[in-house]
């Protein structure tokens, strides 16, 4: 049973100009500490969603909820520093240290600099990188692997209610973007903050999320826990499956 309801898309639509729909009647709830993947075909609509819940984009028609709030009613650089984003290419800032950038959002948010000594110190740790060893690394003397953990943390710093994650791990190795997966699902069950992922990766869907929609032609045509997908009836989901070796019932869920 749904929690409070921290991010609500009622009947959203993009429209580009020209008449392109980005996206289209697109209703979805999460709900608090809820891990929520979007998965489907190039330019179905995933990340057009994913933009709407921090204002990179804002509906042409429909509404998008906030912790109760319509977007369109807040601030959008406020908005966008309660809500985490983790992306592909994580965009650190290559002169500020792991913990210079870890703490970019506190630092802008006015936390005192103990308190954000603090908290950089406690995300490291939390994510896997001991501050002692990392806090001041500079982001190339990193792996990819541990940029993205710091991109994680970074997103973490100011506690938002809302993570976005748009083809985090899609850059990395097959093995290193199994043990992000894994360890994504520790840090979640320890921080509980509600998350809205898009992937191309179906197993890093199911092994992250607790619900899962497939978006097909810039709609949402299913969403459902990922043992149901499994046995759904809907040819769009049954194509998207089984377009993915191995099949995801071989996926560890963790």
């Amino acid at each position: 049973m749904m929690g409070t309801v921290v991010v609500h898309f009622d009947h959203a639509a993009v429209v580009r100009p020209g008449g392109l729909r980005a996206l289209d009647d697109f209703t979805l709830s999460i709900g608090e500490g809820e891990v929520v993947a979007l998965v489907g075909r190039s330019g179905a609509g995933k990340t057009t969603a994913l933009k709407l819940v921090n204002r990179l984009l804002d509906p042409t028609s429909g509404d998008v909820i906030v912790e109760g709030r319509s977007t369109r009613d807040w601030d959008a650089i406020q908005l966008r520093r309660r809500i985490g984003y983790v992306f592909q290419d994580v965009g650190l800032f290559p002169h500020l240290t792991v913990e210079q950038n870890v703490g970019v959002i506190p630092r802008l948010e006015g936390w005192a600099a103990a308190r954000i000594r603090r908290r950089t110190a406690d995300l490291l740790s939390l994510v896997g990188l001991p501050p002692d060893t990392y806090a001041t690394r500079l982001p190339s003397a990193l792996s990819g692997g541990q940029r993205q953990r710091v991109g994680v943390a970074r997103a973490l710093a100011a506690d938002p209610p809302v993570l976005l994650m748009d083809e985090p791990f899609g850059a990395l190795d097959p093995i290193t973007r199994a043990d992000l997966r894994r360890e994504f699902a520790r840090i979640q069950r320890v921080v509980g903050t509600t998350v809205l992922l898009v992937t191309h990766d179906l197993a890093e869907a199911f092994t992250m999320a607790s619900r899962i929609g497939v978006m097909h032609d810039s709609r949402l045509v299913a969403c459902d826990t990922p043992e149901a997908m499994l046995s759904l009836d809907d040819e769009r989901v049954r194509t998207l499956i089984e377009a993915w070796p191995p099949r995801p019932a071989s996926a560890a869920r963790h």
